[in-house]
């Protein structure tokens, strides 16, 4: 049985972080160029598609970042927005894809290994080693978590049991599951309430800043045990994994 994680237990693990994570190098804002999230000026449709005029404002960043463990890096570009309202963070990732590929049904299983968007974000402008995670498969399937960076004996621990409520949106061009035909890509729109961030942050205000990470995972054949990987901001260690804190980068709500 699941057991619901409260901001005070988040608060307690943070304060007791290991001393040799906290010491390793830090975001310096500026260091990356910032994403400025800008508001949007209506009401959002969360169904996948950019329909609503203030997505033709959002900062358009590409996924230039690839990497992969194993096997043939295939490149693939991606595209992602976000744009914000006094309740919501948005965001849209619109990924071109030959082959569309999704296994996982289960909530919180392995959505990463399928065609999937990630999205990691802590409500600070600075890398503390935990984070609060949004992974999402094209088939909808959701992996939510806290995660805690080299937390233990240099281990990242993920906390399943953050199950915050969002709505997710995607539409697709092809077939999945079907390596026969040609496809061509997919996009997927989440809209996240602030108040699953506990009591970090769930009122944000213009001019606030945030550390954070997306992520594009694409597998493109179903007996492929790894897939190829794209980031917006790059990691120089690529021995570790995606959620590097040190390496994340930061989001300021604009306040037009």
């Amino acid at each position: 049985m699941k057991t619901k994680i409260s901001a005070a237990v988040i608060l307690f693990l943070m304060m007791c972080l290991p001393v040799t994570a906290q010491t390793a190098t830090k975001i310096v804002i500026g260091q990356q160029p910032i994403y400025n999230v800008h508001r949007a000026k209506e009401a959002m449709v969360i169904d996948g598609k950019m329909d609503e005029p203030g997505w033709k404002n959002a900062e358009v960043r590409t996924f230039d970042n690839f990497f992969r463990l194993r096997g043939d890096l295939e490149k693939q570009n991606s595209k992602f927005r976000m744009l914000w309202d006094d309740e919501k963070l948005y965001l849209f990732y619109e990924c071109e894809d030959t082959s569309l590929m999704a296994r996982e049904t289960r909530h919180d299983g392995a959505t990463h290994m399928d065609d999937c968007a990630e999205f990691f974000c802590v409500p600070v402008a600075d890398s503390v080693y935990m984070h609060f995670g949004f992974e999402v498969n094209i088939l909808k399937t959701t992996f939510d978590f806290v995660v805690l960076w080299k937390y233990l004996d240099g281990r990242t621990i993920f906390i399943n049991g953050y199950d915050p409520q969002y709505e997710v949106g995607v539409t697709y061009e092809g077939t999945i599951n079907d390596e026969s035909d040609k496809d061509k890509g997919w996009k997927m729109e989440m809209a996240i309430p602030f108040s699953c961030f506990n009591q970090f942050n769930s009122r944000v205000k213009p001019g606030a800043k945030w550390a954070f990470q997306a992520v594009r995972q694409d597998r493109n054949s179903e007996a492929d045990r790894f897939r190829s990987t794209s980031i917006l901001f790059p990691l120089y260690d690529l021995k570790q994994d995606v959620h590097q804190p040190c390496h994340f980068g930061i989001l300021e709500f604009l306040a037009d």
